[in-house]
């Protein structure tokens, strides 16, 4: 049994640290019990206005007293009513009615409950993609600074996490950026698709209705479009079940996931550049990487939003099981998964982007480490500058690569077996065969000239695509992220 007093201490309960120790308060809401069944009330309202709009005998006293408990909501008596009655939405008409004796006849008339509960949840979600673009669009941001700041520095780029040819810190921030952009039009596309569930009645047939307006057709359909207007919606569904096809869902987690897929890709790249001590992510000035190891700077940053971008990864299995197994017009399996996928989808997608946008605001870069590992790898990508150097001033293609070939196996050895540095380029200068092109080495070993484009193409892509897909949130855009824990 609990202790006394146990159940007012919100420390003896679980609480999902994705409210508790991550999403924003603005998230959070979005989520929250009261968001919803405020909700639910302004739906009856704009059901009932609409409906004495149409004829229907319903006076102005009866909306005016709806309109001033929008938000009087009794919760503990909900609660009770709910207990009792077993079904949350007729406990939530009951307290909605208490509060409303004189419009008590007519809330909820003509409606099933997933009338207010599925309307409800499309503008939790449309509103959950408001919430979360701009901050899309602000890691974005952050990122595009970076890279225009970075675009002309040499870096060692790889393929299979092995040495390859020459990039720029700004052109591989680029690859990150250019998968946001992707997702920021995913989000945008996802959220401008949905549409309402509308007035369709117990079974989408919308039978109730036509019964109230006397087989009026056209005002049934007109009740249909004008609270699908009060709820801000430019189109309603125009055949459902009892609920919107659950396919919606996965739409809406699908895009979410794909935003997670991106954000966990950043985030181990930002790791293994941590762990190359080319770039890192900001470190407080009394933060701790370890309790054993007092040197370290562990990406705690990146590390959560990989974690927790796992997590989004996964939850759109739910809503792809759940479309699956919907009986004809619905189910009821369909209800207490979406309680949890949904909200969690967007509660983790608020944390991670402002997680990485922290870290793209604070990221670190180590020029000379970059140029390090740079002077390590590069003598090895210039054999083929410096063969064709020797062949223009005279010399035989052939004999050059064998020269080449020796010498860049004995360099090879000495960094591979005997741990010492690349003295490809020293032995070269040793050479005598390689005279005709000593005084050109230092030219043909320039980083930038290996770099190809990649100062140009991001410039290119800065202008040409990223900052015109941020028009839209510019006036979004300031303000840095402080996270709290």
């Amino acid at each position: 049994m609990a202790a006394p007093g146990e159940e007012q201490d919100v420390m003896a309960r679980y609480r999902s640290p994705l409210v508790s120790r991550y999403a924003s308060a603005e998230m959070a809401y979005n989520f929250s019990e009261r968001k919803k069944f405020s909700t639910w009330r302004r739906l009856w309202l704009y059901l009932a206005q609409a409906e004495k709009s149409l004829g229907l005998s319903i006076t102005d006293e009866q909306i005016r007293e709806m309109e001033a408990n929008l938000d009087n909501i009794d919760f503990k008596m909900a609660a009770e009513e709910e207990k009792k009655l077993r079904h949350d939405v007729m406990a939530h008409v009951h307290t909605f009615a208490h509060c409303c004796p004189k419009a008590a006849a007519i809330i909820h008339l003509g409606a099933t409950s997933c009338y207010v509960g599925d309307n409800t949840d499309l503008i939790v979600l449309r509103d959950g993609f408001n919430l979360l673009l701009p901050k899309l669009a602000r890691v974005i941001s952050r990122l595009a600074d970076f890279a225009e700041k970075y675009a002309d520095m040499p870096a060692l780029g790889f393929t299979h996490y092995q040495p390859a040819q020459l990039t720029t810190v700004g052109k591989r921030c680029c690859l990150w950026i250019q998968d946001l952009c992707m997702d920021l039009q995913n989000l945008e596309r996802a959220r401008d698709d949905l549409r309402f569930r509308g007035v369709k009645g117990t079974t989408g047939t919308q039978a109730s209705f036509l019964q109230l307006f006397e087989g009026d057709h056209s005002k049934v359909e007109e009740l249909d479009r004008l609270v699908t207007e009060k709820a801000g919606f430019k189109r309603a569904y125009m055949v459902t079940g009892q609920t919107y096809s659950r396919k919606v869902d996965i739409g809406v987690l699908a895009v979410l996931a794909s935003l997670g897929a991106s954000i966990h890709k950043i985030c181990t790249d930002i790791r293994l550049l941590a762990n190359l001590k080319e770039i890192e992510e900001p470190f407080e000035k009394d933060q701790i990487g370890s309790s054993a190891m007092p040197y370290k700077r562990n990406p705690m940053r990146s590390e959560r939003c990989c974690s927790l971008a796992r997590h989004l990864m996964t939850l759109v299995m739910d809503p792809l099981q759940t479309a699956a197994v919907q009986w004809f017009e619905r189910t009821l399996d369909d209800s207490a998964n979406r309680r949890v996928c949904l909200a969690e989808a967007f509660l983790t997608a608020d944390i991670i982007l402002s997680t990485l946008q922290n870290v793209s605001e604070g990221l670190v870069v180590y020029p000379k480490v970059i140029e390090r590992r740079i002077r390590q790898e590069l003598p090895f990508m210039a054999t083929e500058n410096i063969i064709m150097a020797m062949v223009k001033a005279g010399g035989n293609r052939q004999d050059c690569h064998e020269k080449i070939r020796v010498l860049s196996q004995q360099a090879a050895a000495v960094v591979k077996q005997e741990g010492g540095d690349n003295d490809f380029i020293a032995r070269v200068r040793a050479d005598p065969y390689f005279s005709p092109i000593h005084q050109h080495l230092e030219s043909l070993l320039d980083p930038s000239s290996f770099t190809g484009r990649a100062p140009q193409q991001v410039a290119k892509f800065l202008k040409e695509e990223v900052r015109p897909a941020l028009i839209p949130y510019q006036s979004k855009m300031g303000g840095k992220v402080e996270l709290t824990l």
